[in-house]
């Protein structure tokens, strides 16, 4: 597939040109991946189990090297130091001595920033993200929505131009999931960021996404790119329009194509 470019053809955020990892054992899990991420736009990543959608962010966060192509990202490197990405797991990872306040000053700490100087940031995002009233709270007291809140406020507080989210919600009941990806995009829409979210759920896709691009079994490709025109914010009410069951439709009919399609076949 050729580069997929960001929406309005403003210049991309990072830009990925026939990308492949190979690993020694001679796995390769991804195979001539090309997309573009432009500014403000919210992106899912949907495929199999293994197919290379969290190499993908793993690539893009600077955690892995890939075996060919090229990576790019020539917005963040104009922009200087400050611009970057922060990476939210699947798993919240926060530190379980810590408070809830000292893990989202982790970043800034680190940084060199003292807890001083970073408290009014830090308030600031735990307010935005629903926590303010749990600074002082210890991981094991929040519940698993709860922590993940924690976890996107300790990406938030770099302030990061890009936001990489690794099944961020996977772990978590449906209620607090659907409430979370409302949540979400209201959060993204505040900061101005670029987000790429990798998920397994069509529908979670659908709903948070400007654009949702499909991967194939490994070796991973993108195979297809859906746009769900859809304006933002949305509502859960768009849950039940034709809007949202016709491209959970598309999309689950790409993903079964990349999979019977003889043109996608290893």
């Amino acid at each position: 597939m050729t580069t997929l470019n960001p929406a309005g053809g403003s210049p991309p955020l990072i830009e990925l040109s026939g990308v492949g990892k190979r690993y020694p054992r001679g796995t390769v899990a991804l195979q001539n991946v090309s997309l573009s991420v432009g500014a403000s736009e919210f992106i899912s990543l949907v495929g199999p189990s293994g197919c290379g959608k969290s190499t993908v962010l793993r690539l893009i966060a600077g955690l892995d090297l890939s075996s060919e192509g090229q990576l790019q990202s020539p917005a963040l490197l104009a922009a200087g130091p400050a611009a970057a990405t922060a990476f939210v797991f699947q798993d919240p990872t926060l530190m379980p001595w810590a408070s809830v306040f000292d893990n989202v000053w982790l970043p800034l700490r680190l940084a060199g920033s003292s807890h001083a100087a970073a408290a009014p940031a830090v308030r600031r995002v735990l307010n935005a993200v629903g926590l303010g009233d749990f600074a002082t709270a210890f991981p094991a007291e929040l519940s698993g929505g709860m922590r993940m809140r924690a976890s996107i406020a300790r990406a938030l507080i770099t302030q990061p131009r890009v936001l990489l989210m690794d099944e961020p919600f996977a772990a978590l009941d449906e209620f607090t999931r659907q409430r979370l990806n409302g949540d979400l995009l209201q959060w993204w829409l505040a900061a101005g960021l670029a987000v790429l979210f990798v998920t397994h759920s069509v529908q979670e896709a659908v709903f948070l996404s400007q654009r949702v691009l499909v991967m194939s079994a490994r070796p991973g490709r993108i195979t297809a790119e859906l746009h769900i025109a859809e304006p933002q914010p949305r509502t859960p009410a768009f849950r039940t329009t034709a809007c949202y069951l016709e491209a959970c439709r598309e999309v689950s009919l790409a993903l079964e194509a990349a999979h019977t399609d003889p043109a996608f076949a290893p």
